[in-house]
């Protein structure tokens, strides 16, 4: 039996997806905020994704495009998460293991944390639980080692002190 998944949540993740991409070119390529979410938002950029795909004999890669967004929750996430990075930085830092340094995780890490961050602090429409989730999943997607366990453990630790 397949899972019913609406057309407005599969774009609400898309968005996500593509505010997290966002966030990493905003700051490890230096470039105007405005200008990469108007990339993104004209499919210039951001519209495909590399599957990996390992049958025991071989491991193939192709380029799936992704789900159409919802452009508006994206622009507005990616322009929310940069006005207040320092704010989001800050209080990501206060929930960490003491000898953890935000600084110190991997750039593509830093910007789900950011973006999962803003969303848990200031989208209060959404469960906590559906946030932490959606962001666990796109840990998946990015990472295969420890780092999903570790957005999971921190984002609840977030959600409970925050909401």
């Amino acid at each position: 039996m397949g899972s019913f998944v609406s057309e407005k949540i599969r774009m609400k993740s898309a968005a996500r997806l593509a505010a997290v991409q966002a966030t990493y070119m905003i700051e490890y390529g230096q470039l105007p905020v405005d200008e990469v979410i108007k990339d993104f938002v004209n499919g210039e950029v951001g519209r495909y994704v590399i599957e990996e795909e390992n049958n025991g004999w071989e491991e193939k890669e192709e380029l799936v495009r992704v789900e159409d967004m919802d452009k508006a929750y994206f622009s507005n996430l990616t322009k929310n998460v940069h006005a207040n990075k320092e704010a989001l930085e800050k209080s990501l830092a206060h929930y960490l293991r003491e000898g953890w340094s935000f600084e110190r995780f991997d750039g593509t890490l830093r910007a789900l944390l950011l973006c999962a961050a803003y969303e848990l602090a200031y989208t209060t429409d959404v469960d906590a639980a559906v946030i932490v989730k959606e962001y666990v999943d796109l840990a998946y997607a990015f990472f295969s080692k420890n780092e999903p366990k570790m957005v999971n453990a921190l984002l609840d630790t977030i959600a409970k002190g925050i909401r």
